[in-house]
């Protein structure tokens, strides 16, 4: 039987305001130990702003994180999935678009996110990639 993204996926999703300051989303991915949030306008999805999102286009660049807006350092425009989609479908998206994680929308919210990781512990809990993604975060 195929598998849904919602069977893979992480729900409850950190997000942060398309306005507020790198410091600000860098502090948040610390406390909530995540390296991607997403990047929203209201209830709008805008994009994914990553922690290397934050080296390569904001403090490479020189510029000042706590005058620069997550909005101007994030990814997009967003590739979306559906919980109901199928997983392998959504792996194929990744593979085609070079992407890691994935936001899931459902009537226009977002609902979770899907990872390389999640589909590599679903799919061979053996794997590598799966005991890392598995294994508690560095502090």
């Amino acid at each position: 039987m195929a598998q849904q993204v919602r069977d893979v996926m992480t729900g409850a999703p950190v997000t942060i305001e398309s306005l507020a300051s790198v410091t600000e989303v860098a502090r948040r991915m610390r406390d909530e130990d995540i390296g991607a949030i997403l990047v929203v306008e209201g209830e709008q999805l805008q994009g994914l702003v990553t922690d290397r999102d934050l080296v390569v286009r904001c403090l490479a660049e020189g510029r000042d994180p706590d005058q620069t807006t997550v909005y101007s350092v994030c990814s997009g425009p967003v590739v979306t999935v559906q919980p109901e989609d199928d997983a392998a479908a959504a792996v194929q998206l990744m593979r085609s678009n070079a992407l890691r994680r994935l936001p899931v929308t459902q009537d226009g919210h977002t609902v979770g996110v899907v990872s390389i990781g999640d589909l590599a512990i679903e799919r061979d809990e053996r794997s590598a990639l799966a005991d890392i993604s598995a294994a508690p975060p560095n502090r």
